[in-house]
């Protein structure tokens, strides 16, 4: 008999895991799993729950929520230095992280997935010792992420990101930064900044797949220069748009490490949950640090 923890986010997305807890029970049930299924009541249940699966010499940790969910079961793993396969059902919003892994979005599907599949490793990003699956992210439209209500973004989805994401463009702020990325030295006023190891960030931002490894030790890192003209705007939306970042008005490049000095204080956004920032800040990337079965 194999041993499994269930974590389930019930209030992610659209509550699908909610309604669909028996099923997904019933499904691992069936093929030998012992299962213990743990319910997300607060912040921070995640990573209590993975240390405890780890504790106890699980088999294996199945997901059940959104990207900021998946991110809690990570932590969790890495700080008891576990090599314990995960397997992700997505339930959120946007579903960043599962699109970029070729995870199903059907409940049923993604539960054969992991019945059937294999544990891949993939690359974690660590900031500043709090750990990220696919973004960190500053500026324009990254409140959008934890300042837009559950409430709203389960009844609109995808759309309440764009909405907030709006109403970000109304009071644009420069950032000056200082930054490095593996050595190699930037310098100027940004409008927004990623340094992403996915496809698609709140269905805002995209990078061709061809060019996303997931495992390969690098982050695709993208700058965005503040505007100074309505040209300079028009060239940015049309970037954004068009996935196409081999322009003036950004910084565009791959690294392991990335160094950002800051005159101020501002906040950052890590899988979509509120993270503070300091003047200085180092971003590194831990090269197949967890497996995720697919």
């Amino acid at each position: 008999m194999k041993n499994m923890y269930l974590i389930i986010n019930p209030t992610a997305g659209k509550m699908k895991s909610k309604t669909a807890a028996f099923d997904i029970i019933r499904a691992f049930c069936r093929e030998g799993y012992n299962v213990t299924c743990k319910v997300i009541e607060q912040y921070g249940d995640a990573t209590v729950f993975a240390k405890e699966a780890v504790k106890r010499k699980q088999d294996l940790v199945v997901c059940c929520g959104g990207d900021g969910t998946l991110n809690g079961v990570i932590s969790g793993i890495i700080e008891k230095n576990s090599e314990i396969p995960i397997g992700y059902i997505p339930a959120g919003s946007t579903n960043d992280f599962a699109n970029s892994l070729g995870i199903p979005l059907k409940i049923k599907d993604a539960c054969k997935m992991i019945i059937e599949g294999e544990p891949n490793k993939i690359d974690i990003g660590d900031f500043e010792g709090t750990f990220f699956s696919y973004i960190a992210s500053f500026g324009a439209f990254t409140s959008a992420s934890y300042n837009t209500p559950q409430q709203t973004k389960n009844f609109l989805g995808h759309f309440a990101y764009v909405l907030e994401g709006i109403k970000d463009l109304t009071k644009l702020t420069p950032y000056h930064l200082k930054w490095t990325a593996d050595g190699k030295c930037y310098e100027g006023d940004y409008l927004f900044g990623g340094v992403c190891n996915s496809t698609s960030i709140g269905g805002i931002l995209k990078i061709d797949e061809e060019i996303v490894d997931l495992s390969d030790g690098e982050f695709e890192v993208i700058f965005t220069k503040f505007p100074k003209s309505a040209m300079e705007l028009s060239n940015i939306i049309y970037g954004l748009n068009n996935s196409v970042y081999d322009s003036e008005v950004f910084d565009f490049v791959r690294a392991s490490e990335i160094e950002i000095e800051s005159d101020g204080d501002f906040d950052w956004s890590l899988d979509g949950e509120k993270e503070e920032g300091k003047k200085k800040v180092v971003i590194k990337n831990l090269k197949k640090k967890i497996s995720i079965i697919k």
